[in-house]
């Protein structure tokens, strides 16, 4: 389960992101998250999914 919250969303992801994950595709995957889903959330507050950087900036 995922945090609702978007700035706990935000630290939860990057923070997989980080230290699991080689991409966002990948994460959602394998913890079977709708990929829309996340980056509307994370739009909503103004971030970004950087592929370059593999996190939201």
């Amino acid at each position: 389960m995922i945090p609702k919250d978007p700035m706990m969303l935000l630290s939860y992801v990057n923070t997989q992101l980080r230290d699991f994950y080689p991409n966002l595709e990948e994460l959602c995957r394998e913890q079977g998250i709708d990929v829309e889903e996340v980056t509307g959330k994370l739009r909503g507050i103004d971030y970004e999914y950087d592929e370059k950087l593999n996190r939201f900036v």
